[in-house]
């Protein structure tokens, strides 16, 4: 089964053109050491909860929007592998570079894990 590691970050709204274009670079980067699939999903209907929820998680302002992400990996090994490399590219390639490619959004708030797949049902897209 595929391994899945999720992130949820919140964006300024105002950020949103330059957060896709910030993904459009970053994510080919992680399909080129061997992930599936990437997705960058912008909240829509994200309701706020009573106990807990997606803001008070990344601590997200009034004027954020929460983003879940995520990467497909064929499985954690693919993951392990992949990831390494990509640590290791992070000083050379320009596109971490931040005056190319500036990161929209505070990364400290970020959450994120690696995810077992344990049960899947549905097409492919």
């Amino acid at each position: 089964m595929t391994y899945v590691e999720g992130f949820v970050i919140a964006v300024p709204t105002a950020n949103k053109a330059a957060f896709i274009e910030h993904a459009r670079l970053i994510d080919p980067i992680f399909i080129e050491n061997g992930a599936l699939r990437v997705a960058e999903c912008w909240g829509d209907e994200v309701p706020h909860g009573k106990q807990t929820d997606f803001y008070g998680a990344v601590r997200a302002a009034e004027d954020e929007t929460v983003v879940f992400s995520w990467v497909e990996w064929p499985d954690k090994a693919s993951r392990k592998a992949g990831m390494a490399k990509i640590e290791a590219m992070m000083k050379d390639d320009p596109r971490f570079d931040p005056s190319v490619n500036p990161v929209p959004f505070d990364g400290a708030r970020m959450i994120f894990g690696g995810f077992e797949t344990v049960f899947t049902l549905g097409r492919q897209p």
